[in-house]
């Protein structure tokens, strides 16, 4: 399976900081995870809820007729651990092809050593958005 170049360079980037770089690091991906366009922050029901985070934590994705998906997300600024895996899923996927994310290991997150960062409970939620996120992609891609 393919990781694309913009998700490998901030896994490769990730594998190579020491663990409190990787802390700061998350910190400033949820503070660049950008604002949810009004169609969902004015219809919240349009996000599909990822109950196995331990906050509130929602999303949806878009593919254009060429494939290209767009990702968008929602996380409470104060859960910045799975904020910020959401905004590092932004900026290493967004506007990639559909089938390019799907192809994506469900664990790439353990070769940036978060394990080291964040807790098993948290590991798991991320799991769980990547999940999702790919799910959302086929039904898309198939409808």
């Amino acid at each position: 399976m393919a990781i694309p170049q913009k998700l490998q360079t901030i896994i490769d980037v990730f594998e190579a900081s020491p663990g409190d770089f990787r802390v700061e690091a998350l910190l400033d991906y949820s503070r660049r995870l950008p604002e949810l366009p009004a169609r969902y922050s004015e219809n919240h029901d349009l996000l599909e809820a990822v109950p196995e985070c331990q906050t509130p934590f929602f999303l949806a994705t878009e593919v254009d007729e060429d494939g290209t998906a767009h990702l968008f997300f929602d996380a409470p600024p104060q859960a910045p651990t799975v904020r910020g895996y959401a905004g590092l899923l932004s900026d290493g996927l967004d506007g990639e092809k559909a089938e390019t994310i799907i192809e994506v290991p469900d664990d790439f997150y353990m070769d940036m050593g978060l394990e080291e960062v964040v807790t098993p409970l948290r590991l798991r939620g991320m799991g769980a958005i990547l999940h999702r996120l790919k799910s959302q992609l086929r039904t898309a891609l198939t409808t």
